[in-house]
């Protein structure tokens, strides 16, 4: 419901068109393929492949795909991630359709776009505390219940995942892994 209404707002602007529109991540790229877009609006939490993986894959396939971020929440370390992932303009979901129009045509021309008040927060946060592995790590445990199915999940000893998952828990002042994920994850470090 949520695209179809950015859809419908954009197509009303004379100079915008809307060439596709897809509910999962793992479709972006089929659908880049096929339509050749300027610009790819991409939300954070997509099914099937998150909106930063899909957005990465867009840029290493044709960095002249401008991505625009449109997360619901304005998660700090979500910005980090996404200029690493070849982002280039980040807008909140509730952000005013003239002010998303003129983001996308901004991004299409090249310019970084981000909205002020998640660039303050992220100054504010600054970088994550988390190693990659530490974060990787810390990312499976989201989705995994025991140490041992995270330690299969990534090929690391049970003692190694322990050893990380203890490292992030001090780092992020969390009481359990299951707190340690919730921090990174609100914080955007995952």
């Amino acid at each position: 419901m949520v695209r179809g209404a950015i859809a419908t707002l954009l197509e009303l602007e004379d100079d915008l068109s809307v060439v596709a529109q897809v509910g999962r991540g793992d479709e972006v790229m089929t659908a880049a393929i096929q339509h050749e877009p300027d610009v790819a609006i991409l939300d954070i939490q997509m099914p099937g492949l998150d909106g930063l993986s899909a957005a990465r894959l867009l840029h290493e396939h044709d960095p002249g795909i401008e991505v625009l971020m449109l997360p619901t929440f304005g998660r700090p370390g979500y910005l980090r991630l996404g200029l690493e992932a070849g982002v280039s303009g980040f807008m909140l979901k509730d952000a005013p359709a003239d002010e998303l129009a003129d983001a996308v045509r901004r991004v299409a021309t090249g310019e970084r776009v981000i909205e002020m008040g998640l660039a303050a927060a992220a100054l504010a946060e600054g970088i994550s505390p988390l190693t990659s592995r530490e974060g990787e790590v810390l990312r499976t445990a989201g989705s995994q219940p025991t140490i041992a199915d995270i330690a299969d999940s990534l090929n690391l000893s049970p003692g190694t995942v322990r050893n990380h998952l203890s490292s992030a828990i001090a780092k992020l002042g969390a009481a359990n892994r299951i707190d340690a994920f919730r921090i990174a994850r609100d914080k955007g470090y995952l």
